[in-house]
Parts: structure tokens; C-alpha cells; sequence
């Protein structure tokens, strides 16, 4: 069932989504060369607790599903994923190197209340990241910024896809078909799915109070995808780039108004 949220409920939203930026906004001024991605986790947990929040992927199953002694659960309270992964990277005892692509997904639940965001940076600035690295971390930036541009009240969720799909596309990029946006709220996943392509269905109508993570994750070669036998890591399956930016966004009379910034 797809829910549309009141503006109390989108205040609590605002809440996470504030704690979920000020992460996203610290590993970025700690992602230098020789920086592991457990200590980069560690950060990050530290600082959602100290917020009063809670990291809202450690122990998760999926759905509603959480179980921190489940031998599959997730373990970490990020995700870090780098250069050819896509996406549910677990951070361990790997040290970032210049120029690698490190994408960053972050989960917080504040007050019962849901806030998700990524974002794709270069280990040691932009400026030591490869032309071809560069050019499709800001194209994936690009794509997510469409995205919200089109989650307006009266629009559909076929009007979002389409616009990160253009980007993507007109960049030359494969799109990551198999992981999509989605609702979210009182749960990290709700209804309704959120894809960066057109499908035959136009999707719902945008309203007030629909809150949705937008989540562009786009690839230079091939479309195709693996996962790794963590159960967890997803990579191209020709081990090409990808970049993975996300954003929470409450669609309102006036706009949609980006949730995961300070």
C-alpha cells in the first residue's frame, strides 16, 4: 500500500534524513588514501548514535526483517562499495587507494522514521579520479538531480524514471535495472518501486506526502550484474564502473523537497 505522509511524520523524516547527510558529509572529509572501509563504517555508526538514531541496515534481512544474529543478516551499518561494485558492499579491512570510485549508502532510522541516501566520491578528491570516473559520477549525480526535478504532484513515477533514464542514456550509461528506487517511511522499503527506466506501466500519480528514495546506480559497460559470495556485494559482471547517488525525497504542494541534506 502506498502512503502519503502528514507533515508531522515528514518532520521526523527530515530528522533522519539530516543525520543520513551529516554521515554522508563526514566520510567525505575522511575518505583519503589509506583510510580502510571498517574504519570509514566506524565513523558513521558513531555518528548516527550519538544523533540518537539508529543505523537502519545493521542486522537487516530484508522487508521488515531484522535479526543482528542471523547468519545473513547484514553486518555493517553501511555500505562501501568500490569501483566495479554497485551497490551492498560490506565494509572490512580494505584501504581506499587515489582515484578509486567509493560509493556510499547510508541508512538511519530516527524516532520510528526512515531516511536513506547515497552518494559516489572519489578517494582523494575528483581531481585524482580518472576522466572516465569523473565523468560518470557526475552523470549519476546528474540523473538523480532529474529524477527529483520530476517528483511533482500530478506527475507519475514513469515521469521520474524517465528523466534519470535520458541522462543516463544521453551520457552514453548502462542502467542497473535489477535495483530501483522505492517508498519509504515508518519501513527503509515501502511501495512504490521506483525505476530509473521507462516500463510499459506509467506508475502511480505523485502526491503530497509521498515520500520516495530516488536511487540512479549507473554503469560504463555492460548492464549485467553478479553477486559475490557474501550474499550481499553486487558488481558488474564485466567489472566495469559504477556510481550509486540517492537522495529521500517528500513530494508537496510546491515541489519535492530533498530529505537527506543538512
Amino acid at each position: 500500500m502506498i502512503t502519503r505522509k502528514s507533515q508531522a511524520e515528514i518532520a521526523k523524516m527530515r530528522s533522519a534524513g539530516r543525520i543520513v547527510a551529516e554521515v554522508l558529509a563526514l566520510i567525505e572529509e575522511s575518505l583519503e588514501p589509506g583510510i580502510s572501509t571498517a574504519d570509514l563504517d566506524r565513523l558513521a555508526e558513531r555518528h548516527i548514535r550519538s544523533a540518537k538514531g539508529t543505523p537502519s541496515f545493521l542486522g537487516y534481512l530484508g522487508g521488515r526483517r531484522y535479526d543482528a544474529t542471523h547468519p545473513n543478516a547484514y553486518p555493517a551499518s553501511t555500505c562501501i562499495s568500490l569501483d566495479h561494485e554497485i551497490v551492498h558492499g560490506i565494509p572490512g579491512n580494505r584501504e581506499l587507494k587515489a582515484g578509486q570510485i567509493v560509493s556510499v549508502d547510508v541508512g538511519v532510522i530516527y524516532d520510528g522514521w526512515h531516511g536513506d541516501g547515497a552518494r559516489t566520491f572519489i578517494c582523494g578528491g575528483l581531481d585524482a579520479g580518472s576522466p572516465v570516473a569523473r565523468r560518470l559520477v557526475e552523470t549519476t549525480r546528474l540523473s538523480l538531480m532529474a529524477g527529483i526535478a520530476a517528483a511533482t504532484a500530478g506527475h507519475r513515477i514513469g515521469d521520474i524514471s524517465a528523466a534519470v533514464e535520458d541522462i543516463a542514456k544521453e551520457g552514453g550509461y548502462g542502467i542497473i535495472r535489477q535495483y530501483v528506487g522505492h517508498g519509504i517511511g515508518t519501513s527503509m522499503h515501502e511501495d512504490p518501486q521506483v525505476p530509473n527506466f521507462r516500463s510499459r506501466s506509467p506508475g502511480v500519480e505523485l502526491a503530497p506526502g509521498h515520500c520516495l528514495a530516488i536511487e540512479p546506480m549507473l554503469v560504463v559497460g555492460s548492464e549485467e550484474t553478479d553477486v559475490l559470495d557474501d550474499n550481499w556485494t553486487v558488481v558488474t559482471r564485466d567489472r566495469s564502473l559504477a556510481a550509486h547517488f540517492e537522495h529521500t525525497i517528500a513530494v508537496t504542494p510546491t515541489g519535492p523537497e530533498i530529505l537527506t541534506t543538512v
